[in-house]
């Protein structure tokens, strides 16, 4: 050893386990055990004169006197078994390393044990202080020296730049592998996994030669609408007046025909129902059909003796709470029955180029409830709306101002009413004039 107490030149290698001092007693224990166990079984192939080891308490310092490549070896044998062994436990063992190749002193220490002091080793600790989780990194020499060796080692790395440590010391680094790569997700929870780290490094080269290849297919696309619309315009230009027009008309024509059919689809409303229901639990009235609607109005004016009251006649103030109107001794005979009214969803309809325009939706429906003698006609704006049954009959009407009359072939009289329709709500009449 005495032989040997000079200065030498080594490659060292420099390992720490992460956030071991925050780990209590028995943590560091387990952590210490697990990581001594595969930094044996790394450095199993290195002669024992090759190597000196140095126990740093949350790690190793290695001196290797041999080749210098014996310390890229042992850096990715400890690394590949960490990342195959480590990566499920719990806690896990993360381990970030670095390589330098410098001059170091051989001493010994207090115990007569072979130790190693000296710049080397100094740099290899800086080097691992700049790593990541996983990581490997070496310095500039080191890089120099075993990148010559062969062309594989001269591929494994890549160039991460300068560093300045606290020393206000620069190295330049290069690193074997990614930050965070196998381990990385467990010990920095919220961050970015480290396989994605791996996989966003490695592709990044192949993503920006994608997004080139991308960039100039858009790029010629551009050119080629650029010179088509170049083209339609000097075509616009050199077209005759009613040319021109055509292709004026055609777009506006597009345009159109895209605006109905959205009116078409959004705003379409089905017509109001007739429907007849009872007030009551018990049983329901049959409603009326289609042709209800072509029956008989009522008639406002002229009076006609013992004829069956089956039209409203004009109306009458009638001396109850409610608007009617009655008479004492004469009944109307109908008039000629009405015209069928026209469906009200094609009523205020519009007809453009062939196509039907729906008219714009209404409120939803409300209904009016005629409690009343059995056999009572109900027209409701001068149309037949049937008869009452044994129970109250209930129409569906559109929200606003309606004419309800009401007639019964006991009655010399009939009686009218203005009722007015909220949407979405029933109006229950009884009047007196049903008692």
């Amino acid at each position: 050893m005495e032989e040997r107490s000079k200065t030498i030149m080594c490659s060292v290698l420099f390992l720490d386990v992460v956030e071991y001092s925050k780990k209590s007693v028995s943590g560091q224990i387990s952590l210490k055990e697990r990581f001594n166990a595969f930094l044996s079984l790394a450095i199993r192939d290195v002669p024992l004169d090759d190597r000196i080891i140095l126990d740093t308490g949350d790690g190793a310092a290695l001196s290797f006197i041999g080749d210098i490549e014996d310390a890229l070896q042992v850096a990715l044998v400890m690394r590949e078994s960490l990342r195959g062994a480590e990566a499920h436990m719990d806690p896990p063992l993360l381990v970030r390393m670095g390589i330098n190749l410098g001059p170091v002193r051989l001493v010994k220490d207090i115990n007569g044990q072979p130790n190693i002091v000296g710049d080397g080793i100094n740099v290899a600790q800086r080097i691992m202080g700049f790593a990541d989780p996983g990581q490997i990194l070496v310095s500039r020499s080191y890089y120099d020296a075993v990148s010559r060796l062969s062309s594989e080692y001269a591929g494994m790395f890549h160039y991460e730049g300068s560093r300045t440590d606290k020393h206000v010391r620069e190295h330049e680094i290069y690193a074997i592998g990614y930050p965070g790569e196998f381990t990385g997700k467990q010990a920095m929870a919220g961050q970015t996994t480290a396989k994605f780290k791996v996989l966003q490094r490695r592709l990044g080269s192949s993503w920006q030669g994608v997004v080139q290849r991308l960039g100039s297919s858009w790029q010629s696309a551009a050119q080629r609408l650029g010179k088509m619309v170049q083209a339609m315009i000097a075509a616009y230009h050199a077209a005759t007046p009613r040319k021109r027009a055509a292709y004026i008309g055609g777009v506006a024509g597009f345009f159109v025909l895209a605006i109905l059919v959205e009116v078409m689809i959004h705003h379409h409303a089905p017509a109001p129902e007739v429907q007849l229901a009872d007030e009551t639990p018990a049983g329901q009235a049959a409603a009326p059909s289609v042709a209800d609607e072509t029956q008989k109005a009522p008639v406002t004016g002229g009076q006609k003796t013992g004829e069956s009251p089956k039209a409203a006649p004009a109306p009458s103030k009638q001396s109850s709470s409610v608007h009617s109107s009655q008479s004492s001794s004469s009944r109307v005979k109908p008039s000629t029955p009405a015209a069928k009214p026209e469906s009200k969803s094609t009523t205020n309809s519009t007809t453009i180029f062939g196509i039907t325009i729906p008219p714009p939706p209404k409120g939803k429906p409300g209904a009016v409830s005629v409690r009343c003698m059995e056999g009572s006609s109900i027209f409701v704006d001068g149309f037949s709306k049937g008869a009452v049954g044994k129970s109250s009959l209930r129409i569906s009407l559109d929200p606003g101002k309606h004419h309800l009359t009401i007639t019964h072939p006991g009655k010399p009289s009939v009686y009218t009413q203005v009722i007015f329709i909220k949407t979405g709500e029933t109006l229950y009449v009884h009047p007196d004039f049903c008692n």
